[in-house]
């Protein structure tokens, strides 16, 4: 048998490899576990005990992490991104025993109903509707505690960043362009076919920026609500 296979060759090679695949395995499979407890420390969800008797949901909820990073770091929306979006969404409804009740689209009176932070859509959050398996839309019946307001929209904001992060790829984006884009989306829903997009990613700046205004309609009339909006988001896309 050949000699130079012998135990003193392979053992060097072996180790080598041996710590090659350690620091790659490390550095994968941590990198997941590292993104989803900065999430979960930024957005309120808490990965120890002591942190609930320490800190509300919304008190935490002023950054937050997207998914686990796979390739491209995935951008995230920041304090000021967020304090954007809760100062024109508010959180109206709020009852004298503490809880927050649902509330009619302003522009129909009707359909989709809000409640909290804009949450419309799924109720994820009433115990009797997650328990059931039942899916349930926001309705005149639902009424949220704050602290499952607050729960939402650390979800949804992961959500709709993720969505813009997506629509823009890797086009040269600033963090307040990036918050701008995110407020927008979170009230329109729009970043995937918006014309503003589209000038965004080939680098009409101030195009982009124009495009905003044109947001300022619900029902079929012109809010001032989202003029004001519009206005806002224009100027952080700006800074």
């Amino acid at each position: 048998m050949s000699q130079s296979f012998n135990q003193p060759t392979r053992k060097p090679a072996f180790g080598a490899v041996r710590r090659l695949f350690s620091r790659a395995f490390q550095m994968n499979q941590a990198r997941p576990y590292e993104d989803t407890n900065d999430c979960a420390a930024e957005t309120g969800l808490e990965t120890r005990s002591e942190a609930a008797e320490k800190h509300s949901l919304l008190d935490s909820v002023s950054s937050v992490s997207g998914v686990p990073l796979i390739g491209r770091k995935k951008r995230q929306v920041s304090a000021t991104g967020i304090a954007l979006i809760k100062r024109f969404e508010g959180c109206a409804r709020l009852r004298k025993d503490g809880k927050v009740e649902a509330y009619p689209d302003p522009a129909t009176g009707a359909d989709p109903w809000t409640i909290g932070w804009g949450a419309t859509g799924i109720d994820d959050q009433t115990g009797s509707a997650m328990l059931s398996g039942k899916s349930k839309e926001i309705g005149p019946e639902t009424v949220w505690t704050q602290k499952q307001c607050d729960a939402r929209l650390a979800k949804d904001l992961v959500r709709y960043a993720r969505d813009v992060d997506k629509a823009i790829g890797s086009a040269s984006t600033s963090q307040n362009q990036f918050d701008a884009m995110v407020s927008f989306h979170y009230n329109t829903g729009a970043i995937a076919r918006a014309t503003l997009t589209r000038k965004h990613i080939a680098g009409d700046y101030a195009g982009a920026a124009a495009e905003f205004a044109r947001w300022n309609m619900a029902g079929g009339r012109v809010l001032k609500g989202l003029v004001r909006r519009r206005g806002e988001e224009t100027k952080l896309y700006e800074k």
